[in-house]
């Protein structure tokens, strides 16, 4: 399988619509080249002219942990064009940032989640290059979370910076095809062009989205491996919770835990009220205890999602709704148990992290209903995936 990256540096035809352009190049630590050259080493190698450098959340060399840390503007040390932090002052390119290209490299390993801010990011590049007449070419990647589609769609007047749009949380695209949908949905007139990936085969097993043979490089800190990304469209809704999402140790967002449950009662309750939501991965109860973040130095009682080895079945994994009944279980263990997280969260002030995270307060509301059963919440979510899978169909460009 070789990504847009590779097949951009491997072809000089690809490459070729580029000479004589002052070329930008948004980029992260995982924007490597199949031998893990840095794509802006390679890229400078092959001739093309880069001219400036832009960073999403994270920064260009993902040395930032968490939410809502901010990466700096500075020149490359090595090469000395500016960097431009799309995570910083800002979160759209300003105006004079978009005078020092012609074209926009966008080369993200996503995970496939909504909430994932790269999303976002690939949006306002292609809104400020529409209104700057530039041209956007995004240098596709694999998107390890594979084709499933699961959660709610998100809301008008919902968009945030981890809701770029009406999509559900498991949208089951590559950045390239995202970017496709954002032309189309936001009526965009800019020049945009996916150099495709080839030989990604999204259905094929084990990986199921990620080539195996392909290196695992950490798109932003706390995404370590492959049955993270799988796990990432339910285990990012812990952000918005009380509860410990394992940030501090070193399986980040396949756990969720609190000093104050008892873990083994919450996956009692889980197999009670849902089991059939339970598919496709091993659960275990266990404990850990975090070295920062929620719940630092403390002892938690928790589940670790196991979205790997012979139990995992790509199919009838479901994070999201795995996630939401363990939030149930514990509502119905502890009614008053202070779940929702009231902070700010992704620059929004005025709305609970959950609903921000879900595009809606639907979520919310079905965990803290007493009398609303695992069948309410899918009368809801299944129209929003089945609606998705007709809107996604002409903008998959691959299988």
């Amino acid at each position: 399988m070789k990504t847009g990256l590779d097949r951009l540096l491997a072809d000089p035809q690809v490459r070729k619509p580029l000479e004589g352009k002052r070329v930008a190049y948004l980029a992260h630590p995982a924007s490597v080249t199949a031998d893990l050259t840095h794509g802006l080493d390679a890229l400078i190698a092959s001739g093309i002219a880069i001219s400036s450098v832009f960073g999403p959340q994270h920064g260009v060399r993902g040395d930032l942990q968490d939410n809502m840390m901010e990466s700096p503007d500075f020149a490359d040390p090595t090469y000395g064009m500016p960097v431009f932090s799309l995570y910083g002052e800002v979160r759209r390119p300003k105006d004079a940032w978009m005078e020092t290209f012609d074209v926009i490299l966008v080369d993200l390993q996503d995970l496939g989640c909504r909430i994932y801010t790269f999303v976002t990011t690939l949006r306002y590049v292609l809104e400020a290059a529409a209104q700057h007449g530039k041209t956007v070419w995004v240098l596709d990647r694999p998107n390890p979370a594979g084709r499933p589609i699961e959660g709610l769609t998100l809301l008008p007047g919902w968009e945030s910076f981890v809701g770029a749009g009406p999509m559900p949380m498991r949208h089951g695209l590559t950045m390239g095809e995202l970017g496709h949908w954002f032309v189309a949905h936001y009526g965009l007139d800019v020049d945009y062009r996916v150099v495709e990936m080839e030989g990604w085969q999204p259905e094929a097993g084990p990986g199921f989205g990620w080539p195996m043979d392909k290196v695992w490089i950490n798109p932003s800190p706390n995404a370590p491996n492959l049955y993270m990304a799988r796990a990432y469209a339910g285990t990012v809704m812990l952000e918005g919770t009380t509860l410990s999402e394992g940030r501090g140790t070193t399986r980040p967002l396949e756990l969720l835990g609190a000093p104050d449950i008892d873990a083994r009662a919450v996956l009692a309750r889980m197999q009670d009220l849902a089991p059939e939501w339970l598919g496709g991965c091993l659960l275990r109860d266990m404990w850990f205890q975090p070295t920062f973040h929620k719940h630092v130095g403390q002892l938690c009682a928790g589940l670790q999602i196991h979205a790997e080895g012979p139990a995992y079945d790509h199919a009838a994994f479901r994070p999201w709704r795995l996630q939401a009944l363990a939030f149930k279980a514990i509502r119905a263990l502890w009614p008053d148990y202070p779940l929702w997280r009231a902070f700010p969260y992704e620059y929004e002030f005025d709305k609970l992290a959950i609903d921000v995270i879900n595009g809606g307060p639907a979520l919310r509301e079905w965990v803290d209903d007493a009398a609303a059963i695992p069948a309410d919440l899918d009368a809801i979510t299944c129209p929003d995936e089945e609606t998705w899978a007709e809107v996604r169909r002409p903008h998959i460009l691959y299988g």
